[in-house]
């Protein structure tokens, strides 16, 4: 008996509800997407990708585009889902904005086969050379170390400027006679 996998693998209609209900939980929640081309990639480098946005609070999931279009109904991504065309890896950064940039990037110096196509910040489409942009946004912990150092560095110049004051009044009255 042959078996038909196309229909093996089909999704039936609850399934489908299944897989709808939880990408647009995602999305509700996520800070941006990134949909890329991923035909040809191997299996050893998906499960790589796969592991790598598991750690790094990446929502990564290969989803029929009728069903991803479908999910980003009533979400900040529903301005792409006209673009949602071929296969597609949908990439939701759910702790950071550039936590999908910076694995979509990582991966796709070691592959020419994965290639974003689609990316959105805060209800807004960008080009997919954006991706760059995306990566480089500084993750949580840098930002607030970028602030911490912006806040400290005025208290700094002030204990700097006192600290100079007082050397010279020393040096002053050093320098005086008795």
């Amino acid at each position: 008996m042959a078996i038909n996998w196309r229909s093996e693998m089909a999704l039936n209609l609850a399934q489908k509800q299944e897989v709808v209900a939880q990408v647009a939980e995602v999305a509700q929640k996520a800070h941006s997407l990134i949909a890329a081309e991923y035909a040809g990639i191997t299996v050893e480098k998906m499960t790589a990708m796969r592991k790598k946005a598991r750690e790094t609070g990446v929502f990564l999931k290969v989803v029929k585009n009728t069903l991803a279009t479908r999910a980003v109904v009533g979400t900040d991504y529903e301005i792409v889902k006209d673009e949602l065309t071929g296969p597609l890896l949908y990439a939701f950064s759910m702790e950071e904005p550039g936590a999908a940039g910076r694995l979509i990037k990582e991966f796709s110096k070691g592959n020419d086969k994965l290639k974003a196509k689609v990316v959105a910040v805060g209800g807004k489409a960008y080009p997919a050379s954006h991706v760059e942009v995306l990566a480089s946004l500084p993750t949580r912990d840098q930002a607030l170390s970028m602030l911490l150092s912006v806040l400290v560095e005025p208290a700094t110049r002030v204990a700097r400027v006192l600290k100079a004051y007082a050397e010279k009044d020393t040096v002053a009255a050093e320098g005086a006679p008795a």
